[in-house]
């Protein structure tokens, strides 16, 4: 190897020297821009989630429509569908002696927190309005039958 070459490689350049000397108060004033304190993740509250409202609508129903035995839903049965991969976790409300009938009422939740939508035939008869208000009910946090 030459001298001048060994020179070169041991020895920076004119123009690193200079892009050094720039740089370096820039960097310093960027690191004094950033906060000192560590920022945290926001945490999303899961319990108001489509899933979780959703599985909270389920169990009430199961207990207060169905094992209770409720007139109104004497020959109905609940067929959940919470495993949604479309981001809807549901419940259908079905005839009892055909579950694969089209549902005469569905429950679904999406979101976080959850818009509920309650939709089907069963919404206009008389009970409607009592379906509506427990799936509000469940839906806000609250337990038990009315």
């Amino acid at each position: 190897m030459r001298a001048f070459e060994r020179r070169a490689l041991s020895e920076p350049s004119l123009k690193t020297k200079t892009f050094a000397l720039l740089a370096l108060p820039a960097i310093a004033l960027l690191a004094a821009c950033t906060s000192s304190k560590p920022t945290r993740p926001v945490a999303a509250d899961t319990s108001k989630a489509a899933l979780p409202t959703m599985e909270r609508i389920a169990l009430a129903a199961n207990s207060c429509w169905f094992k209770s035995k409720d007139k109104d839903f004497r020959g109905y049965s609940l067929a959940p569908e919470l495993n949604s991969f479309t981001g809807r976790p549901r419940i259908l409300v079905v005839p009892a002696r055909n579950p694969t009938s089209r549902p005469l009422l569905v429950v679904q939740a999406q979101g976080n927190p959850a818009h509920v939508e309650t939709f089907g035939p069963m919404m206009q008869e008389s009970h409607g309005g009592r379906i509506a208000a427990d799936i509000n009910r469940w839906a806000s946090g609250q337990s038990g039958c009315q």
